[in-house]
């Protein structure tokens, strides 16, 4: 299996979610008008296609000589039901895992005497989730930067927490399961 097989199988779930909601939004859609929509390629999404085809959960009839027009069936509005709850669980388990992995942070962080931080490397979901966890326990929030206040590394959802005297090697998200640092 080569590296372009193994990215389709393992963004199958959300790219089958998205192209089904897409193609009930627009029966008529393209799949040039797919892939810009996705942002994906054009033979990501043929691929897709044939297999939510095979697998009878879109049907195909010509609506135009050259136009196509994209039918989900029943059974592909159970499976963009059934993708959407897994969604919603993976998203909720996503908010759970980085509100702990903050929690377990301010604990190190007020341990060590602090009751404010900065936050640096997000502008995500996962920034927002630190932040509002931070506001709910109290911990105010620094957003200018000096060598006296603590601050969080967010790297994807990995969280790091660096005090002042550390030394920016001293900090690497959830390489080793340090003092500072959290898992």
């Amino acid at each position: 299996m080569n590296y372009m097989e193994q990215d389709n199988i393992q963004n199958e779930p959300s790219h089958t979610l998205e192209m089904l909601t897409h193609i009930e939004a627009n029966p008529d859609i393209s799949q040039v008008g797919l892939a810009t929509e996705l942002g994906v390629a054009v033979g990501t999404i043929n691929w897709h296609l044939k297999r939510m085809i095979n697998k009878g959960y879109v049907k195909v009839k010509r609506a135009q000589r050259k136009k196509l027009r994209y039918i989900i069936t029943p059974e592909g509005i159970a499976l963009r039901a059934a993708l959407t709850v897994d969604y919603i669980k993976n998203s909720f388990n996503l908010y759970r895992l980085v509100r702990e992995r903050t929690l377990n942070t301010l604990k190190e962080l007020r341990y060590q005497g602090y009751e404010q931080i900065r936050i640096e490397g997000g502008e995500d979901e996962v920034a927002e989730v630190a932040r509002l966890t931070c506001i709910e326990q109290g911990v105010s929030i620094c957003d200018k930067s000096d060598s006296k206040t603590p601050t969080i590394y967010i790297q994807g959802i990995k969280l790091a927490l660096k005090l002042p005297g550390e030394t920016s090697s001293d900090v690497a998200p959830e390489t080793e399961n340090r003092g500072a640092h959290v898992e």
